[in-house]
């Protein structure tokens, strides 16, 4: 028998825990209340465990079995993602159905967390002595920039080697370069718009969007024959203070734009066709020139690949004018090959022809290791010990924990090639069965690591 079999025993007190950290609303854009607790409780079942704790500066800790002077890492993180709308279940109730669990984080990264947490449990009580020793480490602000792993990293050192079940299996050695920026008009100089607002969040493709306008009625009808045209769904509402347009798009990660359908951009280009770029505003002129409903900055002059990672992906994932501001988030994920200053330079070129400032929110490096690393063949042996397939390499735009270990790990499950799980929008899920068995790969992994010369 697998070593990782064992974590089968641990099913019910799993999804026990799951359920109680799935109750906190750990939505790190909100502000560090909510995520602080998830990392209380995370830390508090360790300790009840008879695991070694340490909270860093309430934005970080990690549970430890093991020891010795070095240890390797499995980061996983408590924060979430806003719920948006569209959930067929309260995003904050733990729900089991058809086979699959319900709410946000059971996929990205809660369900990954409590599940390496149990993993330790498991090597204490098997009690288990390597020559290593394993740490858990939790984050709480993995969807705002990963500043907390920057924090605990500044005060802890960095593991040996180590993963982050934060992806799809097999493993992923290749993370795209991550820039998010501000765009930024010192004034809104527009006549016609008033007021758009569209998107939560830099990296998620924006499911709705709203503009307000101050137009004639003639412009009413022409704006309504040229939507039935366009694609897009536009609905129209005259209001108070203007005619309102709703449009309505489909959400999706910004490493996967092509996956969505962008509500802001469509509505964008709609607008521009209307009434032009001058009664527009600069923010949507430089949006609608410059990007419209591109997901390859080919128009900013960035569209590029390289074989190792694929392409340059671009995602406008907010825009928010009123009448004394406006200001829009762009996503751009680029090939590990790449050179992200230049990127930067050539954004902010095109947004100074529009008298434009620019931003940047956060940028993290590529990462790129080689497939000979010792690493990749201590997972690649634990994923066959279990499954019996060999995993595949491969390359993702999602950004993980992992680019913080400098050069030292990767991105390792918990999903599984081909299943949906509806990661960042409504309604997400992970199938119970294929979870206990990223279960089983994991506390392999880790019994592996905690026995791996390093």
């Amino acid at each position: 028998m697998a070593f990782g079999e064992k974590i089968l025993r641990y099913k019910d007190a799993i999804l026990k825990d799951l359920e109680v950290l799935t109750a906190i609303p750990s939505v790190s854009a909100d502000g560090p209340e909510q995520p602080q607790k998830a990392l209380e409780y995370m830390l508090q079942r360790a300790k009840e465990m008879g695991l070694e704790t340490q909270n860093v500066l309430d934005i970080a800790g990690h549970a430890q079995y093991g020891s010795g002077e070095a240890y390797c890492g499995v980061l996983t993180h408590l924060d979430v993602v806003p719920p948006g709308s569209g959930w067929l279940t309260d995003p904050y109730t733990l729900v089991q159905k058809d086979g699959r669990l319900f709410g946000r984080g059971v996929a990205d990264d809660k369900g990954a967390a409590v599940m390496a947490l149990y993993c330790l449990k498991a090597l204490k009580d098997e009690g288990i002595v390597g020559k290593n020793a394993v740490r858990v480490i939790f984050g709480t602000s993995e969807e705002m920039g990963m500043e907390d792993m920057k924090a605990y990293f500044s005060a802890q050192p960095l593991p040996a080697m180590g993963f982050t079940p934060d992806a799809e299996y097999g493993i992923c050695r290749c993370e795209k370069g991550i820039l998010q920026l501000e765009v930024i008009a010192d004034t809104h100089n527009g006549t016609t718009l008033t007021e758009l607002k569209a998107g939560t969040a830099v990296n998620m493709v924006p499911d709705t969007a709203y503009a307000l306008l101050d137009c004639s009625e003639n412009e009413d009808h022409q704006l309504l024959r040229l939507a039935d045209a366009k694609p897009g769904q536009f609905e129209f509402k005259y209001t108070i203070d203007g005619l309102m347009i709703l449009s309505k798009g489909t959400a999706a990660h910004a490493s996967e734009p092509q996956k969505g359908f962008n509500a802001a951009t469509h509505l964008i280009g709609l607008l521009a066709a209307n009434f032009g770029y001058a009664s527009m505003g600069s923010i949507l002129a430089f949006i609608d020139s410059k990007i419209a409903t591109e997901l390859n900055g080919n128009s900013l002059g960035l569209k590029m690949r390289d074989s190792a990672s694929g392409a340059l992906t671009l995602n406008v994932g907010t825009v928010h004018i009123t009448e004394s501001s406006a200001r829009a988030t762009l996503d751009i994920r680029y090939p590990v090959t790449m050179d992200g200053a230049n990127i930067l330079e050539r954004v902010c070129a095109a947004a100074k022809y529009e008298n434009l400032t620019v931003k940047v929110l956060s940028h993290l490096r590529p990462l790129h290791i080689e497939e000979d690393n010792p690493l990749i063949h201590i997972l690649r042996d634990a994923y066959r010990e279990i499954t019996g397939i060999e995993p595949a390499l491969y390359a993702t735009g999602g950004g993980t924990y992992a680019r913080t270990l400098g050069g030292r790990g990767v991105a390792f499950g918990p999903v599984f090639e081909g299943e949906e799980c509806g990661i960042h929008h409504a309604n997400e899920s992970i199938n119970l069965e294929s979870y206990m068995r990223h279960g089983q790969i994991c506390l392999e992994s880790m019994y592996r690591l905690l026995n791996a010369e390093i």
